[in-house]
């Protein structure tokens, strides 16, 4: 068990969509367990956003941090560098600007989090109905029984079923950053993400493979720290072929470091 001194920075990626961004960061305000630090890693959005960050700021308990970088494209991966770079908390939640947070979210990653371990959380993907409902309302009152949840058994929170449910492997199958935490010098360490990476797709997996390579376990995580995903149109998978060749030859050869990776943003 981690000690109740464990210091969160909350990494949360966004593009050009405000109002899930602004009811995303409502969701981490909210916590029974409030992070270090909120840390909007942004990829190039217009000021829309920036003003969400500020508007959102000035009612905020904990200091939020926009790390905005040229729209260049899909650049995910040096985006989030950029973020984890500037991270003062030793232990990194990532999360996705389309995911609102149940309240206990935080608090249930610190009471999961273990050394030499990375954390798989799951997400409730929630209908294009739905969505719109809780952004226009403001309120998230999604359960087991709520029509337009697609997965309706990841709406359940259960200490007792996290226990018993969550295990450790060595899969990268499976891997979702919108709910993801790792130790912040596990990430250094292997460089973080590759950069390599440009479009959708496979920087996460990529990333993972990494951490395995380094000794880093997966641990699975059911019944807790649960996410609510808004709907949206999925990205262009235009440069996945691409992006897979990266990944299969991370994982062919068990690297453990990228080239060009979180270095080139640490002091």
């Amino acid at each position: 068990m981690i000690t109740p001194e464990l210091q969160v920075s909350i990494v949360l990626t966004t593009y050009n969509w405000p109002q899930a961004l602004e009811a995303s960061l409502h969701s981490v305000l909210a916590q029974t367990r409030p992070p270090l630090e909120i840390i909007v890693a942004d990829d190039g959005s217009t000021q829309a956003t920036a003003e969400v960050v500020r508007r959102v700021q000035a009612q905020a308990g904990v200091k939020i941090v926009h790390s905005w970088q040229e729209d260049k494209g899909f650049r995910l991966a040096k985006s989030r560098n950029k973020a984890i770079a500037r991270a003062r908390g030793g232990y990194i939640i990532l999360i996705d600007g389309d995911i609102i947070l149940e309240r206990h979210f935080v608090e249930d990653h610190c009471s999961s989090a273990r050394r030499d371990c990375f954390v798989q959380g799951t997400r409730v993907l929630l209908n294009q109905e739905l969505s719109t409902r809780i952004l226009e309302t403001g309120r998230v009152e999604v359960g087991i029984l709520t029509p337009g949840v697609q997965n309706h058994k990841n709406c359940l929170r259960s200490p007792l079923l996290a226990r018993l449910c969550s295990w450790r492997s060595r899969r990268i199958k499976g891997i979702k950053t919108c709910n993801f935490a790792f130790w912040k010098e596990d990430a250094v360490r292997i460089n973080g993400f590759n950069e390599e990476f440009i479009g959708w797709g496979r920087e996460d997996s990529e990333f993972t493979a990494r951490l395995l390579n380094s000794g880093v376990r997966r641990q699975n995580l059911k019944f807790f720290a649960l996410g609510y995903h808004l709907f949206h149109p999925m990205n262009t998978r235009a440069r996945l072929a691409i992006n897979d060749r990266i990944l299969h030859e991370t994982i062919a050869s068990k690297s453990v470091w990228c080239s060009q990776g979180i270095d080139q943003y640490l002091g």
